[in-house]
Formats: structure tokens, C-alpha cells, sequence
């Protein structure tokens, strides 16, 4: 695992929730981490093939899910992750990784990312990697969205 592929989707994610959110949020500590089954939370999964074969994993909690598509919906509440809370969080993780396959092809390298999957924890403990490079993003009020990479 390299750290310098995350940057990418670090630098994007920042743009993506300041432009989205309005808020600015702080970049924890970069680790290597066991990815373990989380009771309410939810992951956004896009595959990477081209030059870089892997995976990126958005990892949150529903409530900060909750928060961020409410903020996403111009302060209107949304108290359920439904179908339109699910289109809005995968749009999310949709923007971060194209504009993160952007950077990479100006540095560079060619990568092509899938369409994402939201999954629930039934449907992620097939689908999550046992290890990952992770960083947290943290935003104030929010809570915390988890930046996960596994590169083959």
C-alpha cells in the first residue's frame, strides 16, 4: 500500500465537502487499519482498475451520513438513510473519486473507478478489505468520514 495514492482522494474530498458541506474539514492521521464491521455505519465502495487496481472505501457512521446529506440538501433535515439519503451520500462518494481520478491523471497515471455501491453491514463483510490504509477526515459538528485504499 503507497501512501501517496491516497492523497489524491484526500486533496478531493477536502474540495467535495467544503463545496458541499461548507465546511472545512481537518485531516486525522494517516494508518493502516483493520477494517472491521461497524453496527450503524455504511460504505461507499469504488473499484480502481488502469494503471492502479484497488479500491476506495468512504467510511461513516449513518448519523454523520445523515448530517452530510441534510447539509447537502440545504439544512433540510433528513432523519432516514432511504433511497434518496443513499443517492445523495453515493453522488458524494462519486465526486471525490472522479475528481480524485482527475488529479491522478495529471500526475500521471490512468486509472478508471466504478460506479460506487452504498453497502450496509450485511452487504460490506464481503465486500470490505481486511486491511487498509486509512485517514479521517473530521468535520467539526459533523463527525467523521473515513478515507479508506487498498491498492493491489
Amino acid at each position: 500500500m503507497k501512501a501517496e495514492f491516497i492523497n489524491p482522494f484526500l486533496e478531493s474530498a477536502r474540495t467535495v465537502i467544503e463545496q458541499m458541506i461548507m465546511i472545512r474539514p481537518e485531516t486525522g492521521e494517516l494508518r493502516i487499519k483493520d477494517v472491521r464491521m461497524v453496527e450503524g455505519h455504511i460504505w461507499i465502495h469504488i473499484g480502481m482498475s488502469g494503471q492502479i487496481d484497488g479500491e476506495v472505501i468512504f467510511g461513516l457512521s449513518e448519523s454523520v451520513a445523515l448530517k452530510m446529506v441534510s447539509a447537502m440538501m440545504g439544512g433540510f433535515v433528513i432523519t432516514e438513510i432511504d433511497e434518496m439519503s443513499r443517492s445523495a451520500i453515493s453522488e458524494l462518494g462519486n465526486m471525490i473519486s472522479g475528481n480524485a481520478s482527475t488529479i491522478l491523471f495529471n500526475q500521471g497515471v490512468k486509472v478508471d473507478i466504478t460506479p460506487p455501491k452504498v453497502l450496509s453491514n450485511v452487504q460490506a463483510a464481503d465486500a470490505l478489505p481486511p486491511r487498509a490504509l486509512t485517514i479521517p477526515l473530521i468535520m467539526d459538528g459533523i463527525g467523521e468520514l473515513d478515507i479508506q485504499v487498498l491498492i493491489a
